[in-house]
């Protein structure tokens, strides 16, 4: 009876394993996907000192919960062999090592010139967050203690922090802009159990972009022409507001405005640079 019960275990485990191998290799769809697998990222124009005849440092805020920016957001777990953008950055960093990730400072003190490259092991202590939980028995006394593993969600990355460069290219005779960082901000349980926000690293851009080239992003207007993050960040096609610009005093917008005063300051720089392209070429 031993082996009979011996044979049968095996013989479903090599069913089950067939069966799995078999459904991985179904093709989920009427075509195989070789665009967004293959796409290579479309180098920038060699630019020179003396071309850029006017530039501006600007830092932006984009909300995940804004409707616009939900493609960064969804899913909030991997499906349809598309992932959010958190989740593709993640994997970059501790899994396939494609990207890096730098040390954002602390909120006194902190720091978005990439300065400190960040360890798997400084990357994890902010993901992972661990704590003694005491356990009792089933007459209420304590018996010991238990470590309780908490690993941050991409649903708690709230914003995203972008640093970026506006310049006037003179030989173009045109306004354009190149990212240089990306930042996820998350919310997080703070010492007092409150939600709080929390800077988890820096990622520079230009590093991110052969990433993201490849990381599909579900198109609401046609499931054949599927984009990637490359292409979103490439076509502005996010919604954001300025937090700061560079200034003599190195701060934010939030230093010295609130509320919608912040607002209205950000509009009105945004207008700015509107009206600087313009008036380059107003006769």
């Amino acid at each position: 009876m031993k082996k009979i019960a011996l044979f049968i275990s095996v013989f479903v485990i090599a069913l089950t394993s067939e069966g799995l191998s078999q459904q991985s290799t179904v093709l989920d769809g009427v075509y195989v996907k070789e665009n967004t697998p293959s796409r290579r990222v479309i180098p920038y124009t060699n630019l020179r000192e003396a071309d850029v005849m006017w530039s501006k440092r600007v830092w932006r805020q984009v909300d995940l919960r804004k409707k616009s920016n939900q493609v960064f957001y969804f899913p909030i777990d991997p499906a349809q062999g598309r992932k959010n953008l958190f989740d593709y950055i993640k994997e970059g960093i501790l899994e396939d090592g494609t990207l890096t990730a730098y040390d954002p400072g602390s909120p006194v003190a902190p720091d978005d010139m990439f300065t400190r490259a960040m360890t798997s092991e400084d990357v994890l202590s902010k993901l992972v967050r661990t704590q003694e939980q005491e356990q009792f028995d089933e007459y209420g006394e304590a018996i010991g203690t238990t470590t309780i593993r908490d690993t941050l969600r991409s649903s708690k990355i709230k914003f995203y922090e972008i640093k970026e460069e506006w310049f006037f290219e003179r030989q173009k005779s045109q306004m354009d802009v190149r990212i240089i960082g990306i930042k996820p901000v998350a919310e997080v349980e703070g010492p007092d159990g409150e939600p709080t926000l929390q800077d988890l690293f820096w990622i520079y851009f230009p590093e991110a972009r052969y990433v993201f080239a490849n990381s599909e992003v579900f198109n609401r207007k046609n499931d054949a022409e599927r984009r990637t993050y490359e292409d979103v960040f490439w076509k502005r096609q996010f919604e954001s507001t300025i937090i700061k610009v560079s200034n003599v005093y190195d701060r934010a917008i939030s230093e010295y405005k609130s509320n919608i005063d912040a607002l209205l300051e950000a509009e009105k720089i945004e207008e700015e640079m509107f009206n600087f392209e313009h008036d380059v070429w107003h006769f």
